[in-house]
């Protein structure tokens, strides 16, 4: 469906397919890409968690970002990851991203030394300061170590106007709804998606634009059946997909880290790409398999 905000909706945090050596795997990607695109889906974001961005080299997420970007080509919106634990590499990999056409770029908070709230100010502004291209925040603080607490991005946003929004991986209904409620009280258009696949239908009731979430890559029609169903007012379609969608949850926990259930979803539903990871070079087991395909099962996702 048309979106009636610009920022808003279903977008998935796109895997890097990497082949069996672990290299980036150009055609599978754009395999992946063409697939996202047809399926209907709002927006790209690469190079995030599920992108395993802190396992390569800035020449590396150079290297990606502009394949991704070029192969994209405007067909729909796409984010670049760009967040690092050193402020010049943050703004090295902003530029380019800025450079190469990206809608906008995404950065997650230095996730080794924590910043204290002035110096963690200073480290965003120092990027929108310099690099004019839209900006979202990435808020999982089972990663990084430290929360971007609705008051901090509220500050921010109320300061620089191109701060779009936020992707709240928090495992707190609370958390978001005050994202929601404080940081749209200074700036309106301020995007607030979930990270949790579960939590879509709740953040578009709390007054939230979307979902930035895995299954998204595997099953794009449950995140996009609840929230077309929302959007048109269609209760009885709204808890049809989420009750599918609440069986996803457990997928994350077949593997860990959980980079490897993803991509063998994707390869499960029907996508024909390598599901090597860097973050879980183990092997996938028919034991693993098997609970994956129980997940698909009860989840009512068709296998490929």
């Amino acid at each position: 469906m048309k979106l009636s905000h610009p920022n808003a909706g279903v977008i998935p945090p796109v895997p890097t397919i990497l082949d069996s050596a672990g290299k980036f795997d150009r055609d599978g990607m754009k395999l992946l890409i063409d697939s996202l695109i047809a399926k209907g889906v709002h927006g790209l974001f690469f190079l995030g968690t599920a992108g395993e961005f802190t396992l390569f080299t800035a020449e590396q997420r150079e290297e990606i970002a502009e394949l991704c970007l070029e192969y994209t080509n405007g067909r729909l919106p796409a984010w670049i990851g760009t967040g690092s634990n050193t402020a010049p590499e943050t703004l090295r990999l902003s530029r380019h991203a800025a450079e190469h056409g990206a809608t906008g770029i995404v950065i997650m908070n230095p996730y080794y030394y924590k910043l204290n709230g002035d110096a963690l100010f200073a480290h965003y502004a120092a990027v929108l300061e310099a690099v004019d291209v839209p900006l979202m925040l990435y808020n999982f603080p089972a990663m990084t170590g430290q929360d971007l607490t609705p008051a901090f991005v509220a500050r921010l946003a109320a300061h620089y106007p191109n701060v779009l929004g936020i992707k709240d991986t928090v495992d707190q209904l609370s958390h978001i709804r005050q994202m929601i409620m404080q940081v749209k009280a200074v700036s309106p258009d301020f995007s607030v998606f979930c990270g949790f696949d579960e939590y879509l239908l709740p953040t578009l009731a709390a007054g939230g634009d979307g979902a930035i979430a895995a299954s998204a890559n595997f099953a794009p029609q449950l995140m996009l059946g609840v929230y077309d169903s929302f959007k048109q007012g269609d209760l009885a379609g709204v808890l049809s997909f989420q009750q599918r969608l609440i069986e996803i949850p457990a997928l994350y926990a077949i593997d860990d880290p959980f980079i490897a259930s993803i991509k063998e979803a994707v390869r499960l539903s029907g996508v024909p790409v390598s599901t090597f990871s860097l973050a879980s070079p183990g092997i996938w087991s028919a034991e693993h398999e098997e609970k994956l395909k129980l997940i698909f099962s009860r989840a009512g996702i068709a296998q490929g």
